[in-house]
C-alpha cells in the first residue's frame, strides 16, 4: 500500500488526531467520516493511505510509540528496563493503557482489528521485547532455557490489567520499576 505520500509531520498528525477521537469516543464509534473531519482530509485518502479503520488505528498506535526499545543497550537486563521506563511519561502511560483496554475488549468483537493489532503492534512489541532478553541471555545474565522468558509479555500485560483493577490505581513507572525488580527479574533468575 503505497503511503510515502504524507511527510512524517504530517502523518504524526493524523495519528494523534486518530487517538484523540479513540479516546474520546471509543473503537466502534470512531468513524473514518470523524478522522478526516478532524484532519482536514478525505477519507478517500484515508482508505488510500491505510485501507481499512483497524489498520489505521494500529498504525496510529504504534506511532505513538515514545521508545524504541531496540536502540536500548546499557549493558544489562536492569539496566535496560530502567532505560526504558525513564523514557516514558506516567500520564501518557495511563492514558494509553486505558486506551489498549477499550481497544482489547473491541478486538474481541472485531477480528479485523485483532489481526490488525496483532500485526502492526503486538508482534513488534514482542520482537523488540525478545531483542532485549535475547541480549541478556547472550551476556549470560539469563539462561536460555528459563522457561520464564517465553512469559515476560504475560506478566507485563497482567500487570497493566491488574494495577487498576485491584488496586484502583494507574500503572506508573514507580509501580513497573517495582514490579520488575519483583515479579520479573527474579522469575528470570537476575
Amino acid at each position: 500500500m503505497a503511503r510515502s505520500r504524507l511527510t512524517p509531520e504530517r502523518e504524526s498528525e493524523l495519528y494523534a488526531a486518530v487517538l484523540d477521537l479513540l479516546r474520546e469516543v471509543g473503537y466502534d464509534a470512531l468513524t473514518m467520516d470523524a478522522v478526516a473531519a478532524r484532519t482536514h482530509s478525505s477519507k478517500a485518502t484515508l482508505y488510500r493511505q491505510w485501507g481499512s479503520k483497524p489498520e489505521l488505528v494500529a498504525r496510529a498506535l504504534r506511532g505513538n510509540k515514545p521508545v524504541d526499545v531496540t536502540e536500548i543497550d546499557t549493558g544489562s537486563l536492569r539496566g535496560d528496563i530502567e532505560a526504558m521506563l525513564a523514557q516514558t511519561d506516567d500520564c501518557q502511560m495511563d492514558q494509553d493503557a486505558a486506551l489498549m483496554r477499550g481497544l482489547a475488549h473491541a478486538a474481541h468483537a472485531n477480528p479485523e482489528l485483532h489481526r490488525a493489532l496483532r500485526e502492526l503492534l503486538i508482534e513488534p512489541e514482542m520482537n523488540s521485547l525478545d531483542d532485549v532478553l535475547g541480549r541478556a541471555v547472550r551476556r549470560g545474565e539469563v539462561d536460555a532455557d528459563n522457561p520464564a522468558l517465553k512469559l515476560v509479555p504475560h506478566m507485563l500485560i497482567g500487570a497493566f490489567i491488574a494495577r487498576p483493577m485491584i488496586d484502583d490505581q494507574p500503572v506508573d513507572r514507580a509501580f513497573l520499576s517495582a514490579y520488575f525488580d519483583a515479579v520479573v527479574l527474579p522469575s528470570l533468575g537476575v
